[in-house]
């Protein structure tokens, strides 16, 4: 009997432990691997660089994330005042959806509330088919994009991010392509405006129907400095999550594909607040610079204006940096030092141009360059010629 109430209490140990909220311990910090997701990324949102990934180039299925791309494209190619007209094919999407009539017209800008706000399927086909005159044309507007943006696996088929699959393969993302989406996206002040938004309403052209939306990603009220913020699910992809947060002047791009499938839509809460902590105990900004030694290099058969033509010539070798360049900063691990590589010629062959490339200045945390700066010749070195050399004898001898 008392084997079995120590057993009874220790499984009701084990559900109180697992019903308290994640917390972050030290050692959380130094390895947040326990993720929830299955691939994850946590990006500084100023300069792109990933300071933590788990899995972050794989594909997979990212379901409603992918309405940050089809927002951007809508933004960059439409007008919000343009009149969408409603297809067959858009009103027939499955859930969730707006609802929306064959036939029906709406105001562009409209449509991008119900597409960030409430993740509507319906809008999603009717924006891409009025920016691209397909759903098959939108993709391949969304995949140019997405190779501009600078994304390496990334492969759209739908403008809503429903399971599909082609010649090309899945519709998929990594996680790290999607946190590279979402960065270039917050750089867009109305996508910022449409995605802050807590409620909107509005009416399709005609007036005769109205909607009303509360936005969606409840994370805008579960802590301050959300910026942006994505959910997504199909059966395929689990719940998805790409966001972007402002913690004590960080600003983090955070992306969860595969984080979890029903009934645990909540993982994608706890790993994004995981990570989250993360960045902010163990990173800072930083600056990089620091002032180098930089040798002379010696300069073959030249000679300066000023220099003895028999004698050995150098030139300086300059870094080329303006005042902001040196005063910028990285969010760096706080831990860990940076490091300066010069890589200069030893010598070089007149005649040398002011200006002129002699090398360069590496900074590194550890093995990744985070700035690199050409090292140029301060002056011009002209190089030694006979007829040089007979004017020079003559000047020196008979005047």
């Amino acid at each position: 009997m008392k084997i079995r109430q120590r057993f009874l209490c220790y499984i009701l140990m084990l559900v109180f432990l697992n019903s308290i909220p994640h917390t972050v311990t030290a050692a959380d910090m130094d390895n947040p691997d326990e993720l929830y997701a299955q691939s994850a990324v946590l990006m500084d949102a100023s300069s792109g660089r990933i300071l933590y990934e788990k899995d972050g180039r794989t594909s997979r299925p990212n379901a409603s994330t992918t309405k940050v791309m089809t927002c951007i494209l809508a933004l960059e190619m439409g007008k919000g005042d343009d009149y969408v007209q409603v297809s067959e094919k858009a009103a027939s999407q499955p859930e969730i959806k707006l609802g929306m009539h064959t036939g029906e017209q709406y105001y562009l800008e409209d449509l991008l509330y119900s597409l960030m706000l409430k993740s509507h399927n319906d809008t999603a086909v009717a924006i891409a088919e009025h920016i691209g005159g397909t759903v098959e044309g939108f993709a391949d507007l969304m995949n140019a994009k997405a190779t501009e943006i600078g994304c390496k696996n990334t492969h759209f088929i739908t403008p809503n991010g429903l399971d599909a699959s082609d010649s090309g393969g899945i519709h998929s993302t990594t996680a790290s392509d999607l946190a590279l989406i979402m960065r270039y996206a917050i750089q867009n002040n109305t996508f910022l405006k449409i995605t802050e938004t807590r409620d909107y309403s509005f009416s399709e052209i005609s007036g005769k129907r109205t909607f009303s939306l509360h936005n969606a990603n409840v994370l805008l009220d579960m802590t301050e400095g959300v910026l942006s913020g994505k959910t997504g699910f199909t059966a395929d992809a689990g719940y998805c999550y790409v966001c972007a947060c402002q913690k004590n002047g960080k600003t983090f791009i955070i992306s969860l594909l595969a984080c979890g499938w029903p009934d645990h839509r909540d993982y994608k809460w706890k790993d994004t607040f995981t990570l989250l902590e993360y960045g902010d105990q163990n990173y800072e900004y930083r600056s990089v610079w620091k002032e180098p030694e930089i040798p002379l290099v010696h300069v073959q058969k030249g000679i300066t204006e000023r220099g003895n033509p028999w004698g050995e010539v150098y030139v300086n070798g300059t870094v080329q940096i303006s005042r902001d360049e040196k005063k910028l900063q990285f969010l760096l691990p706080k831990d860990q030092p940076i490091t300066s590589r010069l890589q200069l010629k030893k010598e070089v062959t007149a005649p040398v141009k002011k200006g002129q490339k002699l090398g360069q200045l590496d900074f590194f945390l550890k093995d990744q360059k985070l700035a690199s700066y050409p090292v140029n010749a301060s002056e011009n070195i002209q190089k030694i010629s006979y007829s040089w050399c007979i004017d020079h004898i003559f000047d020196s001898y008979f005047h």
